[in-house]
């Protein structure tokens, strides 16, 4: 399978509801918890496009553009963004929506570093 063809079908949506148990003093979503969120949203991604086992080495910047409200739906979208020899990076945006009308935007969006490892842990190659 083509590069390209595994990056689009490895592309990764998953929707939440945001309950008051996942948000701060200030009623928006925690932000360790959406890290936690994008992290499984990217490892999910690297694991759809390797089939490999693959590992979080490192976080690029985490934007927080938007606070996220409680009582709203969020969308994590992972995608491949670069493929290396033993490494990829996935790029995954969180997308707010009020649950009762169309408005939507992109609040949250970071890149995750991944190695895929062999059955003794070494890198190995990520295709």
């Amino acid at each position: 399978m083509e590069t390209t063809e595994r990056i689009e079908q490895s592309k990764t949506s998953i929707f939440k509801a945001v309950f008051p148990n996942t948000v701060n003093h200030y009623d928006t979503l925690f932000g360790g918890t959406a890290l936690s969120l994008m992290d499984e949203v990217a490892f999910i991604t690297a694991t759809r496009f390797s089939r490999k086992r693959m590992v979080t080495v490192s976080t690029d910047r985490i934007d927080f553009d938007h606070p996220i409200p409680a009582g709203t739906i969020i969308e994590l979208v992972g995608t491949i963004v670069k493929v290396g020899n033993k490494s990829l990076k996935v790029q995954v945006d969180i997308f707010v929506e009020e649950m009762y009308s169309d408005h939507r935007e992109k609040a949250i969006c970071g890149q995750f570093t991944f190695v895929a490892l062999d059955e003794n842990k070494k890198p190995i190659s990520v295709l």
